[in-house]
């Protein structure tokens, strides 16, 4: 992707949106589910440490699909996800998480259950353009969780196009029916993982006492009075409504949106005068080499999708989420930083662990 593309305008990394709401559960009937597994977890263990340390470890076989048959109960039991709040101080602080996917199911399950706490909620929004069956299957998954669900209202998301903001603002407008009362709302893509546990992610959003979190960059030179234009007409009308319509003719606006309501004065949670750094998503852009020493898997529009030798610039990222993954592809990068994350969070716990949650 083109330097000029990528920084048109105000670059938003990540969106996170402060909003106070409330969500109704509702449990999912018994269906039948294939079982999410790791590989074994020993071997797994040795494989990771191997190419976090630069080893290439030699491999008899690959045994990281291993499936079974099930009913939502025994899903959840056989896949290790968490079913209770590991502290007090998680169980107090939920989160929303807005995922909007359109293909690669097996990544978006490995993701779910990365993120997933019984505390949170999450808001799935489908691609309307996305296969019957990939649509089906994701339904299927969210059918088990009483906290999670599919935006009211699918877009045909266009890559760089107004739709891919509505998608957000769908489930946006989705979380802030929620009987939930979470307190930050994080946008995730089905490629994403987390790289910090959730109470690590929960302490750093603390930390921000109710503001907004919208990390960027700023626009190269031929794109700054362009930027000014727009900057005076919402700062004489900031109203979102205005902004969403005038962004409909610009590229990619969802990575100027939430970064320029924040910083209007008198906005909920704005931060005026924030910094253009950010700790929430780490990505390895194909122009930005030198910086973060190349990409071990292959660049798909100028973004890095992680190989086994990004596993240690990953883990040593003191950003909450990287982007971006392919589990079919790269299966061990995904398996190992899951492996690494669940032992950690497991290891933070404050309350009794269930055998189910150790993989």
């Amino acid at each position: 992707m083109p330097s000029s593309m990528r920084y048109l305008f105000i670059v938003s990394v990540s969106c996170v949106i402060i909003f106070i709401a409330l969500y109704v559960f509702r449990f999912g009937g018994e269906q039948s589910f294939q079982r999410l597994n790791n590989s074994d977890t020993l071997m797994l263990t040795e494989v990771c440490t191997s190419f976090i340390k630069g080893k290439t470890p030699f491999l008899w076989k690959n045994k990281l699909t291993i499936y079974e048959q099930s009913s939502c109960k025994e899903y959840l039991t056989q896949s290790h996800y968490i079913t209770a709040p590991l502290s007090k101080e998680e169980a107090e602080f939920p989160l929303a998480y807005i995922m909007v996917i359109h293909h690669n199911f097996d990544t978006f399950e490995r993701l779910l259950r990365a993120i997933y706490m019984p505390q949170n909620v999450y808001c799935v929004h489908v691609d309307e353009k996305a296969t019957v069956e990939f649509k089906d299957a994701v339904e299927r998954l969210l059918s088990c969780f009483p906290n999670a669900f599919l935006a009211s209202r699918m877009e045909p998301v266009v890559y760089g196009g107004i739709s891919r903001l509505q998608a957000d603002l769908n489930c946006l407008r989705d979380l802030a029916a929620s009987e939930v009362p979470w307190k930050y709302a994080l946008n995730t893509c089905g490629q994403d993982f987390p790289l910090k546990t959730n109470k690590e992610i929960v302490q750093y959003l603390k930390g921000f006492k109710g503001k907004n979190i919208t990390p960027g960059v700023l626009p190269p030179a031929h794109a700054i009075g362009r930027t000014k234009e727009f900057t005076n007409f919402v700062l004489h009308d900031p109203r979102a409504v205005d902004l969403l319509q005038w962004s409909k003719d610009t590229f990619s606006p969802d990575e100027h949106f939430w970064v320029t309501l924040n910083r209007i004065p008198g906005v909920p949670g704005s931060m005026p005068n924030a910094s253009w750094m950010g700790n929430l998503r780490a990505v390895k852009w194909i122009d930005m080499e030198d910086k973060h020493g190349g990409c071990h898997g292959h660049y798909i529009h100028g973004i890095c999708i992680y190989g086994n030798g990004d596993l240690k610039w990953l883990i040593n990222s003191p950003s909450l989420f990287a982007n971006k993954f392919e589990l079919t592809t790269y299966p061990l990068t995904v398996e190992c930083l899951e492996l690494r994350l669940r032992e950690r969070t497991l290891n933070q716990s404050e309350t009794a662990i269930q055998p189910s949650w150790y993989f």
